[in-house]
């Protein structure tokens, strides 16, 4: 995958003196996240505070990885760097014009045999992860606001036939405005396309399904309500709902039964 750089912050990383991959990787940086070990490498996260020429405050998570791979029908054997494939679906879904995270710089580079690679992102400032928000804390409109701002986002993405893969309430980042909610989705290394829209739609909800933790079978219906766009309790509506009640009773009785 070719280097990418933002338009809009070619000046702040040339006043930070990040202008190179080099630069990049030899940034010294508190750990955001401590460094995962795994696939036969590592990679790990760390928060940067940047300034631009003003003295206005930039904040960007810096992600980097050495030998940190994923085998690919083209590259069967070596594979590519993770984050290749996460910066391709970030770039796919802002293209879809699906809420995510903004890409700031990303290059991948071979260096005495090591696979590396760096991934920036903007921070989302004043964004809270939706299994961080109290639900109980916001009053009735809120509360409508919000789970309607993460139905339209999650429909957005499933009517480009774009599966998430990993959608828990963990993921969706949201920030309250003058004009109601904003949602975004992070964690984009396992979004995949699918031939069929239902597909993704079917995995994706029963995984948030079952992650969204602390709101009610109402709340729950009122999602799907503006997820399918309809007011009423269409039969697709009873449909859908009756199918994911019984993805999550049947994976409870296989859960049973492991345990017996």
């Amino acid at each position: 995958m070719q280097d990418y750089l933002a338009d809009n912050w070619k000046s702040v990383l040339e006043h930070n003196n990040l202008k190179s991959f080099d630069d990049w990787w030899q940034r010294k940086a508190d750990w955001f996240e401590e460094p995962n070990y795994r696939r036969g490498g590592w990679s790990g996260v760390c928060r940067l505070e940047l300034e631009d020429s003003a003295g206005n405050k930039r904040t960007v998570f810096m992600k980097r990885q050495e030998n940190h791979v994923a085998k690919t029908l083209l590259h069967p054997i070596k594979g590519i760097p993770t984050f290749n494939r996460e910066m391709q679906n970030i770039l796919q879904l802002k293209q879809a014009k699906v809420a995510a995270l903004e890409p700031v710089y990303f290059a991948a580079r071979t260096i005495d045999g090591a696979q590396r690679a760096v991934l920036v992102t903007e921070s989302l400032d004043g964004f809270t992860p939706l299994n961080e928000v109290s639900q109980d804390s916001l009053g009735y409109h809120a509360r409508r606001q919000l789970i309607k701002a993460v139905a339209v986002l999650i429909r957005r993405l499933h009517s480009q036939r774009l599966q998430h893969n990993c959608l828990y309430a963990k993921h969706v980042f949201v920030k309250e405005g003058p004009k109601g909610y904003e949602a975004r989705l992070i964690d984009l290394e396992k979004t995949k396309r699918r031939l069929l829209e239902r597909t993704a739609m079917v995995r994706d909800l029963d995984s948030f399904n079952r992650h969204a933790h602390g709101w009610s079978a109402a709340d729950r219906l009122f999602f799907l309500h503006h997820y399918l766009g309809t007011k009423k309790l269409t039969s697709e509506l009873r449909r859908f709902w009756y199918k994911l009640l019984g993805r999550r009773i049947a994976r409870y009785k296989n859960r049973e039964n492991q345990g017996r």
